[in-house]
């Protein structure tokens, strides 16, 4: 297999963990899940009634469907900040995500 389609499969492989997790996130608790995905409600709706089949399809795309909350240098610092505890640490970056504003469709 060559690097750039072992590469593809990894991202596919990604895509549907992220989208699997997504839905679970969504359907136990939906605030919460919308929280911690980063994402509105009406992208929330979307993602949590997908079909196995169009999850399975969407996870296929070669292009990453979730991407890294870290654009804010303080988000990743504390997440990263080895002098806090870890608990610490989480909260200082729920807070500051919990800021920034949920992505949208489009």
């Amino acid at each position: 297999m060559s690097a750039t389609s072992e590469m593809l499969s990894e991202i596919k492989e990604v895509n549907l963990s992220y989208l699997l997790l997504a839905q679970r996130l969504l359907r136990e608790d939906k605030a919460m899940g919308m929280f911690r995905m980063g994402v509105n409600e009406q992208l929330a709706d979307v993602i949590a009634n997908l079909s196995l089949a169009q999850t399975v399809k969407l996870a296929a795309s070669n292009q990453m469907l979730c991407r890294f909350r870290f654009d804010d240098h303080a988000v990743l610092s504390a997440l990263a900040d080895k002098g806090k505890t870890n608990a610490v640490a989480q909260a200082h970056s729920a807070i500051l995500m919990a800021s920034q504003r949920a992505e949208a469709i489009g």
